[in-house]
């Protein structure tokens, strides 16, 4: 991948999490850059983006800490609900969870290396510990890792706020002089 698309991934992930880059050559602005022109229909799309979801066994979590950098780790979810909310466990006393508590805004990152083709998902992430929530949102694979779901885990819910797709095999391509991705907004559910 040429490093300028290295550095407009960088610039696009430093925008969704609020904090600034130090790059040698200035990038444009993404407030600037009008979305990418639809090659596909948001129901499509939405279907497209659950098949790469289904294709990655991990994504990338990323939260912002108290220096304001992205601090970026690989993790386990379930895939999305009907709301798009995305859910998976970890130790309560992981740096993630302080830095959600610190800040809540977060990206998950799919990839599908088959296809080339990714997922972005903006969005705020919620720390559940309430335990008929756990419950309700428990995966058996994770009974080997947190013995105990009273003290050794919480849960880590992201709500949606963007979801970006490419996938050039499956028609979906990123504006062609911006590379800006075709995204979407889950509707709310109730």
């Amino acid at each position: 991948m040429p490093i300028s698309r290295h550095c407009s991934l960088a610039a696009r992930l430093a925008t969704i999490l609020g904090v600034g880059l130090a790059l040698a050559a200035p990038l444009p602005t993404l407030a600037a850059q009008s979305p990418a022109p639809p090659s596909i229909a948001p129901p499509q799309l939405d279907s497209v983006a659950r098949r790469i979801i289904g294709a990655a066994t991990y994504a990338t979590f990323i939260t912002v800490d108290n220096a304001a950098r992205p601090q970026a780790r690989t993790v386990q979810p379930q895939p999305p609900n009907a709301r798009w909310e995305i859910w998976f466990a970890t130790n309560p006393r992981t740096r993630k969870v302080q830095e959600i508590r610190r800040n809540p805004q977060v990206a998950v990152h799919y990839f599908d290396p088959v296809t080339q083709s990714y997922v972005a998902i903006s969005g705020r992430a919620k720390l559940v510990r309430d335990r008929a929530t756990v419950d309700a949102h428990w995966d058996a694979a994770w009974n080997a890792f947190y013995p105990d779901r009273d003290s050794s885990v919480v849960l880590v819910a992201v709500t949606p706020l963007r979801v970006e797709v490419v996938s050039p095999s499956a028609g979906v391509n990123s504006d062609a002089r911006t590379w800006r991705p075709q995204s979407f907004v889950p509707k709310r559910r109730p």
